[in-house]
């Protein structure tokens, strides 16, 4: 499997099959707890199987899928299972699934005793190029991930047979997270997915997606600077995301049209049609749902990527050339206005 590390405490196993090992070693640990999700149950039941003849025992519960389990009180309702398990500071946390169960496993295992080891298996391509990656975790509350906290999961196992196995939908997600990490570092990604779509090697889409992310991770763990780059299509991307009740992926590549308008006018940046041509390629939507304008607005006004000086944008020069900049208002209704909400 290739292995890409991130600083010096978490790395990424990328392959076709599961490594012999899906626990890094230790000589402390006594017990497993696995969060799951129902779509990716089986697949947890089979990590369980796994991990109990590397002879750890292992305990499995699956929630509900999606950001529905992304909240404080499913929260409440894991520290009390963990801790009738007895899970203590030597244990280990997996999350099976897609983005959401690792934003939620790890958000658990970094407040669980203060924090102990966690570990995740993405079962979707979203989730394999974007939230497993980088040690963001979170919890919703009244906008996205306004609970959280970054800490770096040990591994992170990527399974490319079971990216193939994907559904469309849920692939066309994926890409969108896929093609980002192109469109901000890796111009040769962006050629890749332009001319392949959908049938792209799984592999190397995953690898330089995760290898673009990886390496800003590592540069700046805490989000202080240039990790903000990452956010490109997510400042109104989010408010979509959160008032239309779609999902991220979608939200996302939405997002990225209005970033990329607003790019336009700010930087000159002359791949807006080209951008759109490969998301829509890809089925990924290019205009934002009927939704309350206002709503999205106040929702932007929630969004992280705020400081003292006002709203922060990921914006693009050029295809690999991206920069962070302060937006204005005007700067907002010029993106909003590109996805067709005015």
């Amino acid at each position: 499997m290739e292995r890409i590390l991130i600083g010096r405490d978490s790395e990424v196993l990328i392959g076709r099959g599961m490594p012999a090992e899906i626990l890094p070693g230790s000589d402390t640990r006594t017990r497993t707890a696995i969060i799951s999700q129902p779509g990716a149950s089986q697949i947890a039941e089979e990590v369980a199987a796994a991990i109990e003849g590397e002879g750890c025992p292992t305990h499995l519960k699956v929630f509900g899928d999606g950001d529905a389990i992304k909240t404080l009180a499913t929260a409440g309702t894991t520290y009390e299972w963990l801790a009738d398990l007895g899970i203590g500071r030597h244990d280990t946390i997996v999350g099976v699934g897609g983005g959401a169960v690792t934003d939620f496993a790890g958000f658990i295992a970094g407040t669980w005793l203060r924090g102990i080891e966690a570990v995740y298996v993405s079962t979707t391509l979203l989730g394999a190029v974007d939230a497993a990656i980088g040690g963001k975790t979170g919890l919703n509350l009244r906008g996205k991930n306004l609970v959280g906290l970054f800490g770096h999961p040990a591994r992170v196992v990527i399974d490319i047979e079971v990216l193939d196995a994907l559904p469309e939908e849920l692939l066309s997600e994926g890409f969108a997270e896929a093609v980002k990490a192109g469109f901000i570092a890796d111009p040769k990604l962006v050629e890749l997915i332009a001319r392949d779509g959908l049938a792209a090697d799984l592999e190397e889409v995953v690898s330089r997606a995760v290898a673009v992310k990886g390496e800003v991770v590592a540069g700046d763990f805490l989000e202080a600077g240039r990790r903000g780059i990452l956010n490109y299509g997510h400042t109104i991307g989010h408010g979509i995301e959160m008032a239309a009740g779609i999902s991220h992926g979608r939200a996302v590549s939405i997002g990225m049209v209005a970033a990329g308008a607003v790019s336009e006018a700010r930087l000159g940046f002359a791949g807006t049609m080209r951008q759109k041509d490969i998301l829509a390629g890809l089925g990924l939507p290019v205009v934002a749902p009927a939704v309350d304008v206002a709503e999205v607005r106040r929702l932007i006004g929630l969004d992280k990527k705020h400081d003292s000086a006002g709203l922060r944008m990921a914006l693009l020069e050029d295809f690999g050339k991206v920069h962070i900049q302060h937006v204005t208002f005007d700067d907002i209704t010029l993106g909003l206005a590109a996805i067709g909400l005015t």
